[in-house]
């Protein structure tokens, strides 16, 4: 083969990678089959599939947020199997006046945000460090591009309600607070990074421990 045909080879080979990375469904749905000897993802016979498989009545509630400020209830296919496969997923965040969604990231997802009730103030910040925030109401929607970091907390007088939606049944979520001194990052790269004694050190990673 001429070194010509070789490289389109390979230019052809990654372009067709980079396309077959996220396939559509080749079916209609794809109810998970929970029967113990079945193979692993496999789905149920359409057959046997009802309407209530497409329906989830488990965010109709706010969660419990009195005890932090704030609280997600995901909406997933391990909650919803009537969304495998179909490359989606959502959650409630219910925020008591004051309460913060901390600022986090999905890595495998865009969001946009949906504000049920009350006020947000709600952003993201790009790969040039620049913050792009506002406060959103009711009826209003904002979006955060995938694997950015972004942040919300009520500034209203009363309780708010996000709906976020992911264009992912698996959008992945990294808190970054959790992540830097929840994680076993040793003490002093964290003291040089932010300029922190190890007293002060210490004391976030006891906050955000994983046993906490």
């Amino acid at each position: 083969m001429s070194p010509t045909l070789t490289l389109l080879f390979v230019l052809l080979y990654h372009v067709l990678m980079v396309f077959a990375s996220d396939p559509d469904p080749l079916q209609d749905f794809c109810i998970p089959n929970n029967h113990p000897t079945a193979a692993l993802k496999s789905c149920m016979n359409s057959s046997l599939v009802v309407v209530n498989d497409f329906i989830f009545s488990g965010i109709k509630s706010p969660g419990d947020f009195h005890k932090t400020g704030f609280s997600s209830q995901p909406v997933n296919v391990n909650n919803f199997p009537g969304l495998n496969t179909l490359g989606m997923s959502f959650v409630r965040a219910d925020f008591d006046k004051g309460g913060i969604n901390v600022p986090h990231m999905h890595p495998r997802a865009t969001e946009t945000a949906f504000v049920l009730e009350g006020k947000i103030y709600s952003g993201f910040v790009d790969t040039q460090n620049r913050v792009f925030a506002k406060v959103i109401e009711k009826g209003e929607v904002m979006v955060f591009p995938r694997g950015l970091v972004h942040f919300q907390m009520n500034v209203g007088d009363s309780q708010a309600t996000i709906l976020g939606m992911f264009n992912s049944q698996n959008p992945g979520l990294v808190k970054i607070p959790n992540a830097l001194f929840g994680s076993e990052i040793r003490d002093e790269l964290l003291e040089k990074a932010f300029g922190m004694s190890s007293r002060e050190v210490d004391k976030l990673k006891k906050r955000f421990s994983p046993n906490n």
